[in-house]
């Protein structure tokens, strides 16, 4: 970090914050005075962070599909989502463009990123919606606040707290493709306790994930099987106000996850010929946390001590059919992988009057990841281990809010992280925003650079590893405005994005790239020699059209995302997606709501491979309050019957049903 890089991103932001020129925001104006903790590290009121920002409410997570942490997400503007065959496989999530590894994903504020997989991504297919309270979505480079992995954003997942009379909830869902849903949760506090426990399970006997509803697939392999999903998990809360200004917080978080699926297909591949195989994969994440807080000085001062430690496994059974279905025909092997993620970090806020606060803090991190691999067709082999080895890294971070004046607020922050073995990188983040009060006006801006260690696979991986990789970089800035009309029936919000994306690891295969890997590693190896840069713009839209009785929702985004190595459209980014709603209250008690989503043609693979055709998609929900306690519910999805892929060659839900209901003590 430069103090010319610093100044320039400064002054921009200043002046992008302060411009009328027409820009955007992700939230609507009556989310303004709603807090988030995400943006700076601390409670904040929405409309004092420069920050861009999207909150997902319980509301909305309870009213997309209860049993899918991915649903509720799909409502965030510039945040793009890929399912591998339906729910349960794998899933991608990108924001604003960025690689899945390039989003980091936290619980209650503890990352929980995989340190095993290739790219040190979250798997969002494994997690139980029971536990969720809101989701903070935080766009743009904040590596400054939260370090590596956080180069595109951070996804924060806040699960329930206790507040108040204990608070029974129990909600149970059913319908097609043989799926079953039930989750609880009991909340509270009494004296200086809070609780919060939730818990939950789901069974879908699905669809094939190869070939569903697509014609040439179903007429090529008529008895194309079922890939069904079970999960399960849960979660504790528990908080303790001590007096004196202490308080004691800890969490546990735990899913499991059995998933079938099916490999890829290449008709001109003697490996892949016959894709639908019997192949599942069991998914379990685990994290929990220990938090202390403690004012001092009449509250100037508040410190906090964090101790937590996430633990995923995977095990991958792994059959690949070739010519015929003959035991002498087919590749059968079992992957596992464990990680473990154990971390501690010191936080304190400093209260600074007219002059605002400071944050500052440490943190240490060690990741350890083991995989092992053992074969079962065509010859038995013992286990094998494939990866062994642990990462280290120890950071300090500072992030300095001052007012100026009543209207305009500015952050300046950086963040140094020291990745033992690899190397030590800088990053910082600047944001403004300025609100006018008289018009309920909202400009915000934000600049800063991003930094994503080389993951563990990426560095050691037997077959493909390359130790010498160093960090790749972005540098990313936006601006926007949210405009509330007409007493607040019309909230309208614009913003405007760019990231450039450097030093980029790439998987090379010799073939492809002569000479850029040792000749030992003959199947490939990673190297850091990609750039690429996304940019585009992001609108909502919310009207009240009807008081008491219609509102309308959209969230649409452009994109443009290219790979500047060989000027070609980064795979898997539809150029314009786009969701709307129209929520229809007959009377107070019952509610409908039609959602239509519509999704550009994108590429599948690298080099404008596999073109995957634009779709539209049409959902419905509805509710009916009986009384305080009871509600009914039911939603149609893709009730138009569209015929699409989110993935090449890969099936995606016909019209389907399911209702179900919701009680409260």
């Amino acid at each position: 970090m430069t103090i010319r890089n610093l100044a320039a991103g400064t002054a921009a932001v200043v002046v992008l914050s302060c411009s009328h020129s027409a820009a955007y925001a992700q939230s609507s104006a009556e989310q303004l005075s709603e807090i988030v903790v995400t943006a700076d590290r601390a409670p904040e009121q929405l409309n004092r962070t420069g920050s861009s920002i999207s909150v997902v409410s319980g509301e909305t997570i309870a009213t997309s599909n209860p049993g899918s942490l991915v649903d509720a997400l799909r409502t965030v503007p510039g945040l793009d989502i890929t399912e591998t065959g339906g729910p349960g496989g794998t899933t991608n999530v990108r924001l604003r463009g960025g690689n899945t590894g390039q989003t980091l994903v936290m619980i209650d504020g503890i990352r929980v990123n995989d340190p095993t997989a290739a790219s040190g991504d979250f798997e969002f297919a494994m997690f139980t919606p029971s536990a969720m309270e809101r989701i903070e979505v935080l766009k743009g480079p904040q590596s400054a606040l939260y370090g590596s992995d956080a180069m595109g954003g951070v996804i924060n997942i806040i699960t329930k707290k206790g507040s108040g009379p204990a608070q029974v909830n129990v909600r149970t869902e059913a319908g097609s493709y043989g799926t079953v849903m039930t989750q609880g949760s009991l909340t509270g506090s009494n004296g200086p306790w809070s609780y919060a426990f939730t818990g939950g399970g789901q069974h879908s006997n699905g669809f094939s994930r190869f070939g569903y509803r697509i014609p040439q697939f179903e007429a090529l392999y008529p008895n194309l099987e079922r890939d069904g999903f079970d999960r399960v998990g849960g979660s504790a809360r528990i908080g303790y106000d001590a007096g004196e200004g202490i308080r004691l917080e800890s969490g546990f978080v735990s899913s499991f996850t059995r998933a079938a699926y099916d490999g890829t297909f290449s008709p001109t591949s003697r490996a892949v010929q016959l894709p639908d195989t019997p192949s599942n994969v069991t998914r379990l994440l685990q994290t929990v946390y220990g938090r202390v807080s403690l004012d001092s000085f009449g509250g100037i001062l508040t410190h906090s001590v964090t101790v937590s430690n996430t633990h995923t496994e995977r095990s991958n059974y792994d059959v690949t059919y070739r010519t015929n279905m003959l035991p002498q025909n087919t590749t059968t092997n079992i992957l596992d992988y464990n990680g473990d993620s154990l971390g501690a970090e010191y936080q304190a806020n400093l209260k600074l009057g007219a002059f605002g606060s400071l944050i500052y803090g440490a943190k240490t991190q060690s990741e350890t990841a083991k995989t092992y691999t053992t074969a079962i067709l065509p010859i038995p082999a013992a286990i094998t281990p494939a990866l062994a080895k642990r990462q280290d890294t120890n950071s300090i971070f500072a992030l300095w809010s001052v007012p100026v004046g009543e209207r305009l607020n500015i952050t300046l922050g950086g963040r140094v992280d020291d990745v033992v073995d690899v190397g030590r990188f800088e990053t910082w983040r600047a944001t403004a925003a300025y609100t006018i009060t008289e018009t309920s006006t909202k400009f915000h801006a934000s600049a800063g650079t991003g930094a994503k260690a080389p993951t563990l696979f990426q560095l050691y991986s037997t077959a493909n590893g390359t130790p010498t990789l160093s960090p790749e970089q972005s540098f990313g800035y936006d601006a926007g405005v949210d405009q509330s009309l007409f007493n607040g029936r019309v909230v309208v919000s614009l913003t405007g994005f760019s990231n450039d994306y450097s030093n980029l690891i790439n998987f090379v295969t010799p073939t492809g790239s002569p000479g850029s890997c040792p000749v030992a590693q003959t199947t490939g190896c990673y190297i850091n020699v990609a750039r690429a840069e996304t940019n585009g713009l992001e609108v909502g839209a919310n009207v009240d059209v009807i008081p008491g009785l219609m509102k309308f929702n959209a969230a649409y985004t452009y994109l443009h995302a290219q790979d500047l190595g060989n000027d070609t459209v980064l795979a898997r980014r539809p150029k314009n997606f786009a969701r709307f709603a129209l929520t229809i209250t007959p009377t107070d008690k019952w509610m409908i709501e039609p959602r239509v989503t519509t999704v550009s043609k994108r590429f599948s693979s690298a080099n404008q491979v596999g073109q995957v055709d634009a779709y539209t998609r049409v959902d419905l929900y509805t509710e009916y309050k009986i009384d305080a306690n009871w509600k009914v519910f039911a939603r149609g999805e893709n009730i138009l019957n569209e015929h699409y892929q989110e993935v090449l060659n890969f099936g995606t839900t016909g019209p389907a049903a399911y209702a179900g209901f919701n009680a409260t003590w």
